[in-house]
């Protein structure tokens, strides 16, 4: 019998994976956040799947990990030959966590310690495999480009140094404890499920508000910082793989190429027939429309952060080779998906 726990499951990664496993026969249990406005809008689709189980918890909480695992244990008893835990949980806007320091801590780093604390409490850790969502953000300011599993760590945020002792610690329990525990550093990643207070997002719902006439403008932070963007559903094969290899271990997931919040935009608005051109300097930059000399995109310096992470590129040569991994959807690919996600 397979069987999946999902912490974080009504997010962007978690929704997707949850589709992923149930086509593969899992049953798949997954943990939400009890909120007093409707967060399940992501799994909707599935939310009445015969093999899909809601639990409410977080994982600050170690008692209500305990629980959901004592649970899982007695419903499928001897039936329960593994168990594979993806921790998907997290407070991930990078700029909000330099607002809500203490609290990032607790649910990305210390949140992290909890599950593995309840893991290794649960008397069956052996049949358990954990998959921990590390990120690019360790990377911070690069010492090395491209970046892989050996490149020093700088992370520049408070959420990316949360994401660090989450690192960290499943690394050590690993080795300390013999657990089956895998850390998969993802660069960015999007989908039409993306949050909407992250930059691709919203550029493309910006962009779809211009067309709808209910908003004159974009407004955007550094359109310079360079990301490695691949696609959503790429990405958690590449955690499923991490999980069915034979020895637990750290992967860089990527699409070894990189481009920057100005590409993005010209892509995503070319695709609805606007031409963007630049003119001006620094927070004084405005893209235009070369076609009507319309003026829609502009800068607010309240968008960048504290201490910027200028570019990241990945080399993930390692999951390629090991688990046999690599990305299919190409970033054109990407940006069109989203377009036409948000802008129908």
């Amino acid at each position: 019998m397979k069987i999946a726990l999902i912490t974080g499951v009504n997010g962007q990664d978690g929704s997707y994976l949850a589709e992923f496993l149930l086509n593969k026969n899992y049953k798949v249990w997954g943990i939400i956040r009890r909120s007093s406005v409707i967060n399940t809008d992501r799994i909707e689709h599935i939310f009445n799947h015969d093999n899909f189980i809601i639990k409410y918890g977080d994982v600050t909480d170690g008692s209500n990990l305990i629980q959901i695992l004592y649970e899982i244990k007695t419903t499928y008893k001897n039936d329960l030959d593994r168990l594979e835990i993806y921790n998907l949980a997290a407070m991930s806007h990078v700029k909000v966590s330099f607002e809500i320091p203490e609290y990032t801590a607790e649910t990305d780093g210390v949140g992290v310690l909890k599950l593995l604390e309840a893991i290794r409490s649960s008397g069956y850790e052996d049949k358990i495999r954990f998959y921990q969502a590390s990120t690019s953000e360790l990377y911070g300011l690069v010492q090395e480009v491209p970046q892989n599993e050996n490149t020093p760590f700088y992370p520049r945020s408070p959420y990316g140094v949360a994401k660090l002792y989450a690192f960290w610690i499943t690394k050590n329990y690993r080795e300390s404890y013999g657990m089956f525990a895998c850390n998969g550093i993802l660069f960015n990643h999007e989908s039409p499920r993306r949050g909407h207070t992250f930059v691709t997002r919203k550029i493309t719902r910006g962009l779809n508000m211009i067309l709808q006439g209910k908003t004159d403008r974009l407004t955007l932070g550094n359109l310079n910082a360079r990301r490695d963007w691949g696609h959503t559903k790429d990405y958690i094969q590449g955690m499923w793989l991490m999980l069915q290899h034979d020895t637990a271990d750290d992967y860089v997931l990527s699409t070894n190429e990189y481009h920057s919040v100005r590409e993005f935009v010209e892509k995503a608005f070319k695709l609805k027939g606007f031409n963007i051109k630049w003119k001006g300097n620094g927070i004084n930059e405005i893209g235009y429309d070369e076609n009507t000399g319309r003026e829609l995109i502009f800068i607010d310096e309240k968008y960048f952060r504290p201490s910027e992470v200028e570019e990241l590129l990945g080399d993930s040569t390692k999951a390629k080779n090991t688990i046999g991994w690599q990305p299919k959807i190409s970033f054109d690919e990407l940006v069109n998906d989203m377009v036409v996600a948000d802008c129908n």
